[in-house]
């Protein structure tokens, strides 16, 4: 059967406290090598942190449904049956509706390049 609902949302959560561990020691070694490097050496980051911000205020933007479903497949790693089975859905539907997350992720993204 599925994980226990409590273990999908205590691994999602493990995730997101490893990545910002890893962001703020990215941010840090950065930082240090930046005070040995001349300012016109940096490589130019496409979007960089401000992409991040925007895809994820634009996750925030979501139907509950659609984030839930996202942040089981993505962060979580279930597969559309085992969505199914947490959310009492059909798989069908849980792939419904992580498609249509994507989709107004991509058109929310997209304007906000534009």
């Amino acid at each position: 059967g599925p994980p226990p609902l409590a273990l999908v949302y205590r691994t999602v959560r493990r995730r997101a406290i490893d990545r910002a561990r890893s962001a703020d020691r990215r941010s840090a070694r950065e930082g240090r090598a930046a005070a040995f490097e001349p300012a016109w050496f940096e490589p130019e980051q496409e979007g960089g942190r401000d992409a991040e911000e925007r895809a994820l205020a634009c996750v925030a933007t979501l139907p509950g449904e659609q984030r839930e479903v996202l942040t089981l497949k993505v962060w979580g790693g279930l597969t559309f049956k085992e969505i199914g089975e947490v959310l009492e859905v059909s798989p069908n539907t849980a792939a419904s509706r992580y498609r249509y997350a994507l989709e107004a992720l991509r058109r929310a993204l997209g304007e906000a390049r534009e």
